[in-house]
């Protein structure tokens, strides 16, 4: 058990860079991390000289869960270092190459998020979904309300690829597939970004799907477009048409939201001349159901042979493999 745990507090350092600790208002965090880190070096040093008795054993036992907790508290503070960390989330899916395939993969990622957040408790909304013609959707859109959910999911946006043998080909063929998946804080605020009357489309339809005895009857989805960005954003879920004209802006403000931080990023990154940008839309990870099983997060190295467990809605060991390029 000592080396096990060892090995992990071996990955940790490797994994974080101390110096993210070295700012003024993170300073106790500082001090806790060093504490951290003379005290496994204390419990190693007796680990290596205590002897078989079950006395020394339990000692070292109850050190060890305590040093644990203590590892997941710098695991969860590196987490949860955007401004936005604390807000509900938006996750946005959206079909890619490889046909029906492709839209099956799609659904099989709508499940995943919906089973992770039913194990986080938290409560779930489908804001709009469109399902495919033969199998599968060809987006969707989530709001996702609970303790750190943006926090939590923020690393999920990207493509997402699987392999497999296709149920969809009459020979049985291996299949690549890929989805997009786009994650947004969700921001309530109402002054947290100004919107202009006049800058607004906004155009009512019929819903599609199952929302109440009325749905089908009454022009109650809204789809607002922001005519200067031409951002398109809708909404189907709600019962009213005011309902749904409410939420489109609140998913329509995060969107300017996350594009004018993005402008920013931007403007640092071209100043430092940096030449690792991670452009938009590359393969983040890959979900390998034949010839072997395997999850491969490429940006962190993270593999995984528990697939059906992670489809499953198991990813809190995905996520807290931060990304160390990433500073939203």
């Amino acid at each position: 058990m000592c080396k096990k745990f060892k090995e992990k507090l071996i990955r940790c350092l490797n994994k974080y860079n101390i110096n993210i600790f070295i700012a003024q208002d993170l300073i106790q965090e500082k001090q806790k991390w060093q504490k951290l880190k003379a005290d496994w070096m204390e419990l190693d040093n007796f680990a290596a000289d205590a002897t078989d008795n079950e006395e020394d054993g339990q000692l070292v036992k109850i050190q060890l869960l305590d040093l644990k907790k203590q590892l997941v508290f710098f695991e969860e503070r590196l987490l949860f270092q955007s401004k936005y960390d604390q807000f509900n989330a938006l996750i946005f899916l959206h079909s890619g190459a490889g046909g029906v395939d492709a839209q099956d993969w799609t659904e099989m990622l709508l499940r995943m998020y919906l089973r992770y957040a039913e194990k986080k408790g938290w409560q779930v909304k489908i804001l709009e979904k469109v399902t495919g013609a033969e199998a599968g959707i060809k987006k969707a859109t989530l709001e996702l309300e609970g303790e750190n959910a943006y926090g939590y999911l923020k690393n999920e946006k990207g493509v997402h690829r699987l392999v497999r043998l296709s149920p969809f080909n009459a020979n049985n063929l291996r299949q690549t597939s890929f989805a997009l998946v786009e994650v947004l804080p969700l921001m309530e605020e109402a002054d947290a970004v100004k919107i202009e009357s006049k800058d607004l489309k906004i155009d009512t339809f019929r819903s599609s799907g199952a929302g109440g005895q009325s749905v089908n009857t009454t022009d109650s989805a809204v789809r607002i477009t922001h005519l200067p960005t031409n951002l398109v954003v809708t909404c189907q879920n709600e019962r009213s048409q005011l309902q749904n004209k409410q939420k489109a802006l609140e998913i329509l403000k995060s969107r300017l939201a996350q594009r004018m931080e993005e402008e920013r990023v931007d403007k640092i990154e071209k100043l430092k001349q940096k030449q690792d940008k991670i452009e938009w839309g590359s393969q983040i990870r890959s979900y390998v159901l034949h010839p072997y099983k395997m999850v491969k997060d490429h940006r962190t190295g993270f593999q995984s042979s528990m697939v059906s467990e992670i489809l499953d809605g198991e990813l809190d060991e995905v996520i807290k493999i931060v990304p160390r390029y990433n500073n939203n």
